[in-house]
């Protein structure tokens, strides 16, 4: 019989999974996540708020759901990001055979956890990792979104990255389902402690010989990733140089996309507007091939049409946002929900002494 998340809190035996939810300033969001996964059926399990020094209400939403954990991150030591420090304190909490990380910005379908389980234990893997859903709003979200996960898509395959046999490996932070001991195995590393914590923790899993899975996840969760221009611009920022190591490369052979397809169809039209057909079919013709290798691409992130459609607009956009990022990493000024990452430092803000409180 499922037990409600209060009934499971009182048990001595250990649950399941133990739902780790990292949260910095999240009171926009943690409602819905919190509500989805206390929600959940099938197995045991607990949900752990891990709150990273909030100045919103996150702490009191969190408060207000009977059965949930309440724990506040360690003091931030030098060398380990934010999200990365409190994932750590969370599974110092945890008391499952399995930690589910997954962002307070997530919505998880029903039965989601323990369908992950299953999945998990039949794949026989020590990481699962889901890319969710994304939910984006307004044009430009669509557009540069769309760009970026196709990239995504292309770099760290989820076929390779489940390939034993491939030095490729990924993860997405918003949905990773890891067994316990593995987890606490790697997760003092210096690479599991950076901003690109998710992908460095599977790549530490897999050369450690463990088996990873990592595939589209829309069946479990979706995630709105970013509310505004700004969180959009800074998020990116922090983990496209990270993500690109190549970054000049990318943006420059992206912004030459951008160019030819628009220049071949300006072409095109101005030929036709001319009366010279030759010189405008031509164009046609080259401006229908580029875009259509870039559509094929753009497919890869799974998004609507109308997003692919516009995301020719938000190629050089991500250019800006690859030179953005590398610059930010170069400069060691790279800033996220307060606090600003490089060169191996950060500079926490309001942090608070360490508390634990049990809510139910």
């Amino acid at each position: 019989m499922t037990m409600t998340a209060s009934e499971k809190t009182d048990l001595s035996s250990p649950p399941v999974v133990s739902v780790i939810v990292p949260a910095r300033n999240e009171e926009a969001s943690v409602a819905a996540c919190l509500e989805s996964l206390v929600g959940q059926s099938g197995l045991e399990f607990e949900v752990v708020v891990v709150d990273d020094a909030s100045t919103d209400a996150t702490r009191a939403i969190a408060l207000s759901f009977p059965g949930v954990i309440l724990a506040d991150a360690r003091s931030l030591s030098e060398g380990w990001s934010g999200k990365s420090n409190a994932m750590f304190s969370g599974a110092q909490r945890a008391r499952g055979k399995w930690l589910l990380f997954t962002d307070a910005d997530t919505v998880h379908k029903p039965g989601s956890l323990a369908r992950s389980v299953r999945e998990a234990e039949d794949n026989g893997v020590a990481l699962l990792s889901y890319s969710p859903e994304q939910e984006v709003h307004g044009f430009w979200q669509k557009a540069v979104m769309t760009v970026i996960f196709a990239e995504l898509a292309r770099t760290y395959r989820p076929s390779q990255v489940c390939d034993v046999s491939s030095p490729v490996a990924a993860a997405n932070g918003q949905y990773m389902l890891i067994l316990r001991e593995k987890y606490l195995d790697v997760a003092k590393g210096a690479a599991v402690r950076s901003l690109l914590e998710d992908v460095a923790l599977a790549k530490a899993l897999k050369q450690s010989g463990q088996k990873i899975r990592f595939r589209l996840g829309a069946d479990a969760v979706r995630t709105r990733m970013y509310r505004n221009f700004a969180q959009l611009r800074d998020g990116w920022t922090k983990n496209l140089a990270l993500l690109f190591p190549a970054t000049g490369r990318l943006a420059l052979m992206r912004i030459v996309e951008f160019v030819l397809i628009v220049a071949a169809i300006a072409a095109a039209v101005f030929s036709a507007t001319r009366g010279a057909i030759a010189p405008a079919v031509i164009s046609g013709v080259i401006a229908a091939g580029v875009y259509v290798s870039f559509l094929g691409r753009i497919r890869r992130a799974h998004f609507g049409w109308r997003a692919n459609l516009a995301a020719i607009l938000g190629l050089p956009f991500f250019s800006w946002l690859l030179l953005r990022s590398r610059n930010a990493h170069h400069r060691g000024e790279v800033m996220w929900k307060g606090r600003t990452y490089g060169q191996g430092k950060q500079v926490p803000h309001a942090l608070k002494p360490a508390r634990n409180d049990n809510i139910g």
